[in-house]
C-alpha cells in the first residue's frame, strides 16, 4: 500500500515538471493546444513502440468493446479537460485555471461514492477541504482578488470534471488491464481528440527545427506524460480513487517550486502556506488508521430455549 501512494505522490511530481518543458516549447513558437499535443503524440509513440519491441501482449484488448474505457481516459478526460483548461485561461489567469482544475478531487470522492462504494470518512473530507485551501494558496488563485466571469467559471469547473474522470475510467479498467496498457490505449486516444485541436503541421515543423526540440519534446512526453500516467495507474490498483486524487495534488507544490528555483518567481507567504496545506492533507492521509476507528462485529448469541 505505501509503495502505492509513493508511485501517486511520484506521478504528481513528475506533472508538476511540466513546466519546464512547456517553458522551452512555448518559446519556440507553440501554443499551448499544440504544446499539449506534441506531449501526447510523443508520449503515445514512444509508448507504442517500446511495448511493440518489449511486450507486445500489452497492447492487446481482452474485447473490442474495453476500447470504452480508453476513449474515456484519452478523450474523455485529456483531451477534454486540456481543451477546458487552455480555454479557461483564454478568459481568466492561469492561477483561477488552476485552481479550478484541482476540483477535481472533490468530483473523484462525489463519483467514486456513487460508482465503487467509497466511503466520505471525516479523515478524506478534512484532507480534502485542506487540498483545495492549498491549492488556491500555491497557484495564487486565493491571493489575488480574481474576479470570475460565468464563461471562465463554467470551463474551470468542466476542466476539473475531465481532470476527476481520469481516476474514475481508469478504475474500470483496471478490472482487466494493467498501467502499462491503459496508459498506451489512453495516449493513443488522447492524441485523436487533441491533434484537431493543435494545428498538427504547423507543430511538427517548430519541433523537427533542431534535434534539441525533438529531443525537449520526446523527454516532455517520456518524463511528464509516460512515466507519471504508468505510475499513477499502477497506484490505483491499491488506492482508493478519492485518496489517490488527493495526493496526486502534490503536482501544483512542484510546480510552484519549480516556478521559483527556474523561472525566478517570488517566494511569497501564499506559495508556502499553499504547499505546507497540501503536504499537511497527503500527510493526515497517509496516517495510520486507529484500531479503535474499525467496526466492531458483535456476535449474536444463540438463546436456549
Amino acid at each position: 500500500m505505501k509503495k502505492s501512494y509513493v508511485r501517486i505522490a511520484a506521478a504528481g511530481a513528475l506533472w508538476g515538471l511540466l513546466s519546464l518543458f512547456f517553458g522551452v516549447l512555448s518559446a519556440a513558437g507553440l501554443t499551448s493546444p499544440q504544446a499539449v499535443g506534441v506531449r501526447t503524440v510523443c508520449a503515445a509513440v514512444v509508448l507504442w513502440v517500446w511495448l511493440l519491441v518489449r511486450n507486445p501482449r500489452a497492447l492487446r484488448l481482452k474485447r473490442l468493446s474495453h476500447l470504452w474505457y480508453f476513449v474515456g481516459t484519452g478523450m474523455v478526460s485529456l483531451a477534454f479537460f486540456n481543451s477546458c483548461y487552455f480555454i479557461c485561461i483564454e478568459r481568466s489567469t492561469v492561477g483561477l485555471a488552476a485552481l479550478l482544475l484541482y476540483t477535481a478531487p472533490v468530483f473523484v470522492m462525489l463519483f467514486s461514492a456513487v460508482l465503487f462504494g467509497e466511503h466520505l470518512t471525516r479523515r478524506k473530507l478534512v484532507a480534502l477541504v485542506l487540498t483545495v485551501l492549498g491549492c488556491g494558496l500555491a497557484t495564487g488563485a486565493l491571493t489575488g482578488g480574481l474576479s470570475v466571469a460565468p464563461d471562465a467559471l463554467a470551463f474551470g469547473l468542466a476542466s476539473g470534471i475531465g481532470y476527476a474522470l481520469y481516476t474514475i475510467f481508469g478504475k474500470f479498467a483496471l478490472r482487466d488491464y494493467d498501467s502499462q496498457t491503459i496508459t498506451a490505449y489512453t495516449m493513443l486516444f488522447a492524441s485523436l481528440g487533441i491533434l484537431p485541436l493543435a494545428q498538427p503541421i504547423d507543430a511538427a515543423r517548430i519541433v523537427f527545427s533542431s534535434p534539441s526540440m525533438a529531443v525537449m519534446a520526446i523527454s516532455g512526453g517520456v518524463l511528464c506524460t509516460v512515466l507519471p500516467y504508468l505510475l499513477y495507474t499502477k497506484g490505483l490498483e491499491q488506492v482508493d480513487a478519492g485518496r489517490a486524487s488527493i495526493i496526486a495534488c502534490i503536482e501544483p507544490v512542484v510546480a510552484a517550486l519549480v516556478g521559483m528555483a527556474w523561472f525566478g518567481e517570488p517566494l511569497v507567504w501564499g506559495r508556502v502556506a499553499g504547499m505546507a496545506l497540501v503536504l499537511l492533507a497527503i500527510a493526515l492521509l497517509n496516517l495510520p488508521v486507529s484500531s479503535t476507528a474499525a467496526p466492531k462485529v458483535v456476535k449474536k448469541q444463540k438463546t436456549v430455549p
